[in-house]
C-alpha cells in the first residue's frame, strides 16, 4: 500500500506503547503512522471536518488514545468499549492522557519513578508526558472520552459515533469473547455494528490477516494491506442486517 496521508515517517516514540501510554501483558499496540493513514482515509468517506470515534473492540485502548492524541483537531468525542472489564479499567486511565490533568499525573508518575528506581528512562518517559501535553494544548486541549463494558455481539442501544476504528482479535494474543456466533464471528461482529451506528458512518476494521472477510454482497469503500496486517473500511449500513 501506498501511503497517500501519513507520508511522512514522523517520530512517534512518545506514543509506544508502555512509554507514556499504560500497557499490559496480553494488550497488544498497533503501528502509529498505519492508524493515522486509515483514520484519514475514513475521514474522506465520512464527509465530516469533526467526528465521534468508537473502538468497539478496545483492549487497553491504545488506538482510541494514539488517534486521539494524533487527531485532536478532528475529534469530537472518543469512546472505548470491551467484553473484558479489565481491558475497559485500562483504556480508561489511557483515556485520562486524553486531557490536560491526566498528562500532569502521568508526568509526576513518571518522575517519581526516575527517583525512586533510579533510570534515565522513566525522566525521557515523563518529558515525553510533558511533550504530549503541549501538543494536545495545541490541537484543541482536553478531548471528551468515555469508556464501558460492553459485548459488541449484543448491542442494542443506539450508539453515537461517525466513525469506528478497531483491531479485532485474531488469534494470537487475543481473541473473541462474550456472546460469539458460531459460524462467522466477522459477520455477527459487522451486523452488530450496523445496527447501532447511523447509517453513514463509516467503520475501519483491521486484523492480522491476508484480508478482511465482508458478508457476501457488501461492498468495501476501500481495502488496505501492509505487511500482516490486512483493513477494510465500510459504510454501517452496508453491513446492516
Amino acid at each position: 500500500m501506498s501511503y497517500r496521508y501519513a507520508v511522512e515517517r514522523t517520530d512517534h516514540s512518545a506514543l509506544a506503547s508502555g512509554h507514556v501510554l499504560r500497557s499490559a501483558p496480553g494488550f497488544p499496540g498497533f503501528p502509529v503512522r498505519l492508524a493515522s493513514e486509515l483514520f484519514q482515509r475514513a475521514m474522506v468517506h465520512t464527509g465530516q471536518e469533526t467526528v465521534r470515534l468508537w473502538d468497539p473492540c478496545c483492549g487497553s485502548g491504545y488506538l482510541a488514545t494514539v488517534l486521539g492524541f494524533l487527531h485532536r483537531d478532528h475529534l469530537s468525542h472518543v469512546r472505548a468499549s470491551d467484553v473484558d472489564a479489565d481491558a475497559v479499567a485500562l483504556a480508561e486511565r489511557n483515556l485520562r492522557l486524553l486531557t490536560a490533568e491526566g498528562l500532569v499525573e502521568r508526568e509526576e508518575e513518571l518522575r517519581r519513578s526516575a527517583l525512586d528506581f533510579g533510570r534515565v528512562t522513566f525522566v525521557e518517559r515523563a518529558e515525553a508526558a510533558r511533550d504530549l501535553a503541549a501538543g494536545l494544548a495545541a490541537m484543541g486541549g482536553d478531548l471528551p472520552s468515555e469508556s464501558a463494558v460492553a459485548d459488541v455481539f449484543s448491542l442494542t442501544e443506539p450508539v453515537g459515533a461517525d466513525l469506528v476504528v478497531t483491531d479485532v482479535p485474531y488469534g494470537e494474543m487475543t481473541r473473541w469473547a462474550g456472546a460469539v456466533p458460531g459460524e462467522d464471528p466477522m459477520r455477527g461482529f459487522l451486523e452488530s455494528l450496523g445496527r447501532v451506528l447511523p447509517e453513514r458512518a463509516v467503520v475501519v476494521v483491521t486484523a492480522r490477516t491476508r484480508r478482511v472477510t465482508l458478508p457476501e454482497g457488501v461492498r468495501a469503500l476501500e481495502r488496505v494491506k501492509v505487511g500482516n496486517r490486512a483493513a477494510v473500511l465500510v459504510r454501517a449500513r452496508d453491513v446492516a442486517p
